[in-house]
């Protein structure tokens, strides 16, 4: 099975939406409050700034996942 590299998460018991990234390094990150619980080790061999750009952009392509998902089931809803 191929696994998709971003899920949604939510919970009912909560009102926050979560993206979960499935490739290293592994995050969930609250959609709502930006908070990032990491599940790998990021490799420090990359030097610190390559690290924070990789993070960055995985940040911002989970948002835009988000964001992707939600105007697609929006949609879905509307027909």
């Amino acid at each position: 099975m191929e696994m998709p590299k971003f899920l949604l998460a939510d919970n009912s018991e909560c009102e926050e939406a979560f993206v979960l990234h499935t490739e290293y390094p592994r995050f969930l990150i609250n959609i709502h409050t930006d908070e990032v619980e990491w599940y790998d080790e990021l490799d420090e061999e990359d030097g610190e700034e390559e690290i924070q750009n990789q993070v960055n952009d995985l940040i911002e392509k989970a948002f835009d996942f988000f964001e992707n998902e939600i105007e697609a089931y929006d949609e879905e809803e509307e027909e």
